[in-house]
């Protein structure tokens, strides 16, 4: 089979996509992280689906990838990551409640959401993100269709103008390594080092 024909729409659609992006909105988003990183405060993160797996790679790229070498670091937390206290919580009480749970008493005015959702609409991102706004923090909304209902209760917009999942996903993966990649080089410089990424070969 040739599947040529296939691949370049794909690619075709993503490079569009990516051609419709809002700079200043992304520009916007990204200072609301830096000054999140200047103040120490924590950025909780998370998703579902594909969504939870960047909501994990971004506290890696970020806790370690953008500070390695530098005495600040990122305070990232990704309400995923913890398996058994999702499960206790979803199957002892509900899924809807799996977030909102987590940043009970532990949010704090000062901190930062990023929520993740390709819709936009789902229940339990929005629940979350509901009590993030009663305590009265920032939010940033990662998104892509036509935003959701995340998209219009956000401070800050990372979204995907694209009606289809797998490009919105790709495309909030590269906004991850995007910022990672600015943010490691802009802070390394800041703190008169040269950005050298190492890693084990």
């Amino acid at each position: 089979m040739d599947f040529t024909k296939e691949i370049n729409a794909y690619y075709d659609r993503e490079k569009a996509a990516i051609d419709r992006l809002d700079r200043k909105e992304l520009n916007a988003a990204m200072n609301a992280l830096l000054e999140a990183y200047e103040r120490g405060a924590t950025i909780y993160v998370f998703g579902n689906g594909g969504s939870s797996a960047t909501a994990s790679h971004m506290v890696c790229d970020f806790d370690k990838g953008t500070c390695y070498d530098l005495p600040k670091k990122f305070h990232f937390v990704c309400l995923n990551d913890n398996i058994p206290v999702m499960m206790a919580i979803a199957n002892d009480d509900s899924f809807e409640n799996v977030f909102v749970y987590q940043l009970e008493d532990r949010l704090k005015k000062d901190d930062l959401v990023l929520a993740i959702s390709g819709s936009g609409n789902s229940h339990n991102v929005i629940k979350a993100i509901d009590y993030a706004k009663k305590v009265g923090c920032k939010i940033i909304g990662m998104t892509g269709y036509d935003g959701g209902k995340l998209a219009k209760a956000a401070d800050y917009q990372l979204h995907v103008p694209a009606d289809d999942m797998q490009i919105t996903e790709d495309l909030h993966m590269g906004f991850d390594h995007m910022i990672m990649q600015i943010f490691w080089k802009y802070l390394a410089a800041k703190n008169g080092q040269q950005a050298i990424y190492k890693i084990n070969k």
